[in-house]
């Protein structure tokens, strides 16, 4: 009887000619960063969906969306991702949380840009606090007291709440060579508005004024602007016009100048960022010419107000500006500008 060769053992190695066995292919597997993104996503989708629903008593021009969903996105990754990946993939769901908020609350272009860095900031302001308080000794404990400040900035606006007065102004002046009552045939007539000069005006999407309708500056005498019409983000959205609707409600023309108030009665061009209440234009003799100073009242309708106060507080007062800069224009020859001085 023959012998059977010997089989090789399982620690032999093969031959030089002999192929080598092929290794299992190792299984492809998610990341928990990956599991923590989707989650998130998910979570903000449903959020985003019942606010758009419901509206949840006007949350969405509160704190607890600019400053609350950031920092539960921050706490969510603080405690789920790597301590190198937190900063990032905060970063990375923040930055969908605002793509979302386009096609699911209809939002534009200017309050992306707006709410932007207020968003990212708080996220990278809570993981550093949650670093802090991780890492413990003396400066964890000065961390702590950023946990109230952090819940009590989150809640401004939810109640009707706010830091900073909601009424605010804008004002802006520009002079010109002309006479006052030059000025005042201007005021009277529609405007030929123009390219904005400040750099914030023509770098974010604010609504412009394109076309005024109406004339006089005797009480009871209207005017109504026409802007550039509105898009949203949203799924299927069309352009909206937008308009603005003002009556003269206070008048008073001198010889050395005068002073008119424009009551808004109708407004579908500003409205979804603050309630702008009247504008007032006064112009008086000044340095051999006419200065023009134009003051807008508002009240602003977002929080938080230390972001959004001094924020809308600047931007209008470039409107005024720029209002002053186009009457001023149209009393020069040729349409010359006016000084903004």
């Amino acid at each position: 009887m023959s012998e059977l060769p010997e089989a090789p053992g399982p620690s032999e190695p093969a031959g030089p000619d002999e192929p080598s066995a092929p290794e299992p292919r190792a299984r492809h597997r998610i990341s928990r960063e990956r599991w923590i993104l989707a989650g998130a996503v998910a979570a903000i989708f449903a959020a985003f969906t019942s606010l758009r629903v419901t509206s949840w008593g006007g949350l969405d021009q509160t704190a607890f969306l600019y400053v609350g969903l950031p920092a539960l996105i921050a706490l969510a990754v603080a405690f789920y991702a790597r301590p190198r990946t937190a900063v990032g993939l905060g970063m990375a769901v923040t930055t969908l949380a605002l793509a979302m908020s386009g096609p699911l609350l209809g939002e534009g272009m200017v309050c992306l840009l707006i709410a932007a860095p207020l968003m990212l900031g708080i996220v990278g302001l809570v993981i550093a606090v949650l670093r802090l308080i991780a890492r413990g000794g003396r400066g964890s404990q000065q961390a702590l007291l950023a946990v109230p400040l952090l819940f009590a900035l989150a809640l401004e606006g939810v109640g009707g709440t706010t830091i900073l007065p909601r009424a605010d102004q804008g004002t802006g002046s520009s002079w010109t060579d002309a006479s006052p009552d030059r000025v005042a045939e201007a005021l009277a007539a529609p405007p030929e508005y123009a390219e904005p000069d400040a750099l914030l005006l023509r770098a974010v999407p604010f609504p412009r004024p394109v076309e005024a309708v109406g004339e006089g500056l005797a009480v009871g005498d209207t005017r109504t602007v026409r802007f550039t019409p509105g898009q949203s983000l949203g799924i299927g959205a069309e352009p909206v016009p937008r308009h603005m609707e003002l009556e003269i409600t206070e008048s008073e023309i001198r010889p050395d100048g005068g002073r008119v108030v424009f009551t808004v009665v109708e407004d579908t061009a500003l409205a979804r960022w603050m309630d702008t209440r009247r504008a007032r234009a006064e112009w008086s003799a000044e340095d051999g010419g006419t200065r023009i100073t134009w003051t807008m009242d508002f009240d602003r309708t977002y929080e938080p107000s230390w972001y959004f106060g001094p924020l809308q507080s600047h931007t209008v007062d470039l409107a005024a500006e720029y209002l002053a800069n186009t009457f001023a224009s149209a009393t020069t020859p040729g349409g010359a500008e006016g000084e903004g001085r």
